[in-house]
């Protein structure tokens, strides 16, 4: 009798790209939970959440997002909640997403306005802000690596060179910020145009 070899294990199944989209309460709690943990901006705690903890966008996605909060006027941070909420929920979601980003800070910052107004000439106050600003540009800088992952991985050079380019002429020549965008989001719009007909074809 000849042997019969052993059934291969199944391998798991992997994880889905995306979990299902939450409901309004969730979309508001959510968004609340960033803004109370948004010490030093919110935009961290809205990445980890939104990519690594629920998995609602892939990391490419939220760039995408983002880049086109970044470009529209008003508040990054806000134009994320709405767009995003907006995304998954419709106009609801998008209000939902809102409300959650806003509510709860602005009703803490209306107390510390209150305890400021009396107590902000204490030297002890001053030195904990000032350590508190410190913090918030080192979570900014671990944002912008995390964001800036997918892009490395990519190792796109044609990307990676607009990303220079717009990055010396705005950051090291001062050049105006409106004057390096109208040059920039019609070149990033024709490179990104061109590269996806080329791998499509």
């Amino acid at each position: 009798m000849s042997p019969h070899s052993a059934p291969a294990a199944q391998e798991p199944d992997p994880l889905p790209t995306h979990a299902p989209p939450p409901g309004l309460i969730a979309l508001f709690l959510a968004f609340a939970r960033m803004s109370l943990a948004g010490f030093g901006g919110v935009l961290v705690f809205a990445r980890h959440a939104i990519v690594d903890q629920h998995r609602w966008m892939t990391a490419d996605e939220f760039n995408e997002t983002f880049a086109l909060c970044h470009f529209l006027p008003g508040p990054n941070i806000v134009n994320l909640s709405m767009v995003f909420g907006s995304r998954l929920r419709g106009i609801a979601g998008g209000v939902a997403a809102f409300t959650g980003l806003l509510l709860p800070p602005t009703l803490i910052m209306t107390l510390l306005a209150i305890v400021y107004a009396r107590f902000g000439d204490v030297e002890v106050l001053r030195r904990i802000l000032a350590g508190i600003s410190c913090a918030a540009v080192g979570l900014l800088i671990a944002v912008v690596f995390r964001m800036m992952t997918p892009l490395l991985k990519r190792m796109d050079a044609v990307v990676l060179i607009l990303m220079l380019g717009v990055f010396t002429a705005i950051g090291v020549f001062r050049w105006p910020l409106q004057a390096v965008l109208l040059v920039a989001i019609p070149l990033s719009i024709g490179v990104t145009s061109v590269m996806r007909r080329k791998v499509a074809a």
